[in-house]
């Protein structure tokens, strides 16, 4: 990609879109559109054609435009796999149709099987059930997989697809009713300490394990195989080590300087056991990431501490 390219970020103004966007401007480029700061419905085909058209993006950066954590995934199943595919189908469509030059896709952890083998292989989608709480918004990212493999084979369209750990980092969702866990917890444990609570809450055992990449190192491994992969096969992104969840409510007491207890509410679902994604393929082709769980919680931490105060 040249500072004259066309690039176009498909999402909902969470933390990737918004840090792919501030990659692309402060570096220069002068062709920088996305799907929440132009207005483009990208759940209407008809007006997806048109952006297409009229913007002529050749770079195409296409992330979920519906996403969550446990309790979003209950509440909005529907929501979550009809405008996730409705919106991959438009857009990896029109880039085809007219022509972009190259289609990165976001897929996610939650389309590998709820049992695969650990450290999760790139081969292991399709291979098994998934885990049910997060089923409607796995499918639509296993959708738009298996389209990405469709229109390569059918078209010869460069679509390329990326599966991201659990991602964290400024930006990110932190509603406790809808964010993920990292995202729900950092609230939590910062309100905590300002109400003087005693207890802060968490759901399931905290047995469960989950491996995080920050934002900014997901964004700098899309950079990277926008630039040099060009494979049919999805391809992990992750740091490759996990934590349990009860390790990540400890760290997370200390960084916000919680003195209370903290509750595991084991009524409430754990979700996957384990995620750790295999990352040795991207490795390999000479990608890593640069920032460690500690660092990146005490940024998002200092992050959301500024967006409460201002």
């Amino acid at each position: 990609m040249q500072r004259a390219s066309r690039i176009f970020i498909v999402g909902h103004n969470d933390s990737i879109e918004n840090s792919l966007w501030r990659h692309f401007t402060s570096g220069g480029f002068k062709h920088v559109f996305s799907n929440t700061k132009d207005r483009v419905d990208v759940l209407n085909q008809a007006k997806v054609h048109r952006f297409f058209k009229d913007a002529r993006p050749e770079y195409v950066f296409l992330g979920s435009i519906r996403s969550g954590g446990i309790a979003a995934n209950l509440k909005y199943p529907a929501e979550f796999i009809y405008e996730n595919c409705a919106a991959q189908n438009n857009v990896i469509h029109a880039a085809h149709a007219h022509k972009a030059k190259k289609l990165l896709y976001f897929s996610g952890s939650c389309a590998y099987p709820k049992d695969a083998r650990q450290p999760i292989v790139e081969g292991a989608l399709l291979t098994g059930p998934l885990e049910a709480t997060s089923a409607p918004y796995s499918i639509a990212k296993i959708a738009g997989t298996v389209l990405c493999r469709a229109y390569r084979a059918q078209y010869g369209f460069n679509a390329i697809v990326a599966v991201p750990a659990t991602l964290y980092g400024p930006g990110s969702d932190t509603d406790i009713a809808t964010a993920h866990v990292m995202g729900a917890l950092i609230g939590k444990f910062y309100r905590a300490v300002a109400d003087g609570d005693k207890e802060v809450v968490v759901w399931g055992t905290g047995k469960t394990r989950r491996e995080f990449l920050y934002v900014d190192d997901f964004v700098s491994a899309c950079l990277f195989l926008m630039d040099r992969y060009n494979g049919a096969e999805p391809i992990n992104a992750g740091c490759g080590h996990d934590v349990s969840i009860r390790e990540l409510a400890a760290l997370l007491k200390k960084i916000s300087g919680f003195k209370g207890k903290i509750v595991f509410d084991a009524s409430k679902p754990d979700g996957t056991m384990r995620k750790l994604m295999d990352n040795r393929r991207i490795t390999k082709l000479g990608w890593k990431p640069k920032v460690g769980l500690q660092e990146g919680i005490r940024k998002m931490y200092q992050w959301f501490n500024g967006k409460e105060t201002a």
